[in-house]
């Protein structure tokens, strides 16, 4: 089985919050599980630990500091205008192939759709991260060697 197949069956997994995915085919077998259950607390035990301080320390309600009459205006403006990256698994960000290596992409960088960002190591896995929109990156989210999140924003990048 090739790494973009057991990618495919990753977002499968991940996509249709199932449960368990098993596949056997040419004598090789490949099963991924998520467990969804309560716990005593009454987290889920398919969230992360990470998820899971973050629900626990968050107030459900964040206080709202007061703002000028222009930062909501430009704040709105600034994220229409800008697309994020996202990633596809949780994993490890890094921004090179090695730790000797130039990184990817900097800030400034133009970048086309299908152009290699990152790479996200997952059980010793290296995925390489694909821009899914052309233009030029204006911020990096997250630093090399930090852990990431299913879903969450790794790069900004305004559309060309």
């Amino acid at each position: 089985m090739d790494l973009q197949y057991i990618r495919k069956c990753i977002k499968i997994v991940n996509d249709a919050q199932i449960a368990e995915l098993e596949i056997e085919e040419d004598g090789k077998r490949l099963r991924i599980t998520r467990n969804f259950a309560p716990d005593a607390s009454g987290m889920s035990a398919g969230l992360s630990a990470m998820q899971q301080m973050h629900a626990l320390a968050v107030p459900s309600t964040p206080p709202v500091a007061p703002a000028t009459p222009e930062a909501p205006v430009a704040a709105a403006a600034e994220s229409s205008t800008r697309h994020e990256v996202r990633s596809p698994i949780v994993g490890t960000f890094y921004r090179s192939s090695s730790p000797d290596a130039d990184p990817f992409v900097q800030v400034g960088d133009t970048v086309s759709n299908g152009q290699v960002l990152c790479i996200i190591e997952a059980m010793k896995i290296m995925n390489e991260i694909e821009s899914d929109a052309s233009g030029r990156v204006v911020k990096i989210l997250v630093d090399d060697g930090k852990p990431v999140e299913y879903n969450q924003p790794l790069f900004l990048v305004e559309p060309a």
